[in-house]
């Protein structure tokens, strides 16, 4: 217990120990691995309909481009490193009348909205926003829809920074490995500034944008460095091993893509909810038992998550915390017949 005692003490006066142990605390609270599950889940059902309006809009606008055409949709499969091509073989356009297309695309785009649902209940659970407080059905899907226009115009410039990073040449100057650093800086930025959007935008509370500057970058490093995994494990590992695995092969890869990704949006909201509602430092055993004394940190970890759970604006709820309980003490034998 001593140890114990020294090692809590020990990474509660230091940040660099106490901030990132109080994250991994909080993701648990959360449940974070299955709220990272359900946001995966529902990308999975709504990525080949995004993809066929995808597909859609460029056969309609870019008819007379093919080339550009399929440019921009290669940029977008390679989010997918892993099975992009073969999503690319599988995912074709809607055919057939205007009337057709219309209500097809209308279809797909409300299939689609249930990845925007899922990330906004992640958010919300996570900084704690009250269930009374969260937009109603109606206002959620509105805003899902902006999410999806906001992933719209990210892919946009993610084109961009890729036909970019193509160029041999810039003004007549040889410039292919500094183009490719510049488009990999600018991607990582885009995408940084696209999850300060995204928790600004699906968070029902006024989200202090600087300070989680630094979280969304850190999110979007690791999002950078899962595309360069997955490209390393493509060209190095499967090489052919798509015709082994067929589809079955497919979709655990695409499922287990979109879970990382998940991931990765997860963990970095909750780090960025630690650091503003000041979550940190957390006792070393609180996760382990009750024979704990709560830090203040702990306290108002426990009271938020109590605070999320009111339906009503007229509902309050108090926590109270008691003394902790002390050790068990054994029972004298009853020598009683």
């Amino acid at each position: 217990m001593r140890v114990l005692e020294r090692v809590d003490g020990f990474q509660r006066r230091h940040h660099w120990v106490g901030l990132p142990l109080a994250v991994v605390y909080k993701f648990y609270d959360d449940q974070g691995v299955y709220l990272a599950a359900l946001i995966a889940y529902y990308g999975f059902l709504s990525l080949f309909p995004l993809l066929l309006i995808l597909v859609a809009v460029l056969s309609t606008f870019l008819s007379g481009d093919p080339a550009l055409q399929q440019r921009v949709m290669d940029s977008a499969l390679s989010e997918f490193p892993v099975i992009g091509d073969q999503l690319g073989h599988n995912i074709h356009s809607f055919h057939g009348s205007g009337v057709a297309l219309a209500a097809g695309i209308v279809a797909s785009v409300y299939g689609s909205l249930g990845v925007a649902q899922a990330a906004q209940y992640a958010l919300n659970k996570i900084w704690a926003v009250p269930r009374h407080a969260r937009p109603d059905p109606l206002r959620s899907r509105l805003k899902g829809l902006v999410f999806l226009l906001l992933l719209a115009v990210g892919l946009c410039a993610s084109t961009l920074l890729s036909v970019v990073a193509a160029q041999s040449y810039l003004l007549g100057v040889r410039l292919r490995g500094g183009s490719w650093i510049a488009a990999t800086a600018g991607s990582v930025c885009l995408n940084a500034f696209l999850l300060l959007l995204s928790y600004r935008l699906l968070t029902q509370r006024a989200l202090p944008l600087r300070r989680l500057t630094a979280v969304a970058l850190g999110g979007a490093l690791a999002w950078q460095a899962l595309q360069w995994v997955g490209s390393y494990y493509v060209s190095h590992v499967l090489r052919g091993a798509t015709a082994t695995y067929g589809m079955f092969g497919i979709v655990l890869g695409l499922l287990a893509w979109l879970y990382v990704g998940a991931l990765i949006f997860v963990a970095a909201a909750e780090a960025g909810a630690v650091r503003v509602m000041r979550l940190w430092p957390r006792s070393l055993l609180t996760p382990f038992t009750d024979r704990v004394r709560l830090s203040a940190a702990d306290r108002r970890a426990y009271r938020s998550y109590a605070a999320t759970e009111a339906f009503k604006g007229f509902q309050k709820v108090s926590v109270r915390f008691e003394p902790p309980p002390g050790p068990r003490r054994e029972e004298p034998p009853d020598d009683r017949p």
